[in-house]
Order: C-alpha cells, then sequence, then structure tokens
C-alpha cells in the first residue's frame, strides 16, 4: 500500500510566485458579497424535520402569502353614521 503524500497548505506551489499576487492574500475576500447575493435559507432542524423537500417548503411558504394577502386588506374608518342610522 501506498502512503499518502501530505503537504504543506500555508506554501505556494512551485508554479506560482509572490510575486504573482502583489496585494498580498486576503482570507473571506468575497465572503460578505457573496452573503448578500445568496438565496440560502437555513432552516432550525424542527422546522426541516416538517418538509420533506424544497418543493414543500416553496408550497407552504405560497399558500400563507397567499391567505395574508387575501386576509390583510384596507378597511375604512367608521365614522359612526352607520351606528346613528341603526339607532333610530
Amino acid at each position: 500500500m501506498k502512503k499518502v503524500k501530505h503537504t504543506n497548505r500555508d506554501e505556494l506551489r512551485a508554479e506560482y510566485k509572490l510575486s504573482d499576487f502583489p496585494g498580498g492574500f486576503v482570507r473571506g475576500k468575497y465572503a460578505s458579497r457573496l452573503r448578500k447575493s445568496s438565496n440560502i435559507v437555513v432552516l432550525r432542524p424542527e422546522v426541516a424535520e416538517a418538509f420533506p423537500n424544497e418543493e414543500a417548503v416553496n408550497k407552504a411558504l405560497l399558500s400563507l402569502i397567499d391567505v395574508a394577502q387575501k386576509t390583510t386588506r384596507l378597511t375604512r374608518r367608521s365614522t359612526g353614521r352607520a351606528k346613528k342610522l341603526r339607532a333610530g
């Protein structure tokens, strides 16, 4: 059996030179940009158990949006006139 050769990950490969990277190296340089443009959502484990797949989550959220839009509508404020007419 061959032994696996471990390389030091902190060193550049032989074909690269530090002079090729004048700005240096920055860890996580694009992390904030990725976080802003990403649409990945991490569910809590108890929520994830309730949904078998992505389609089920989308279906549930769309139906919730539909119900919210149907039940939330502008109402007119009562001027008291209707009460006066009913009272006599």
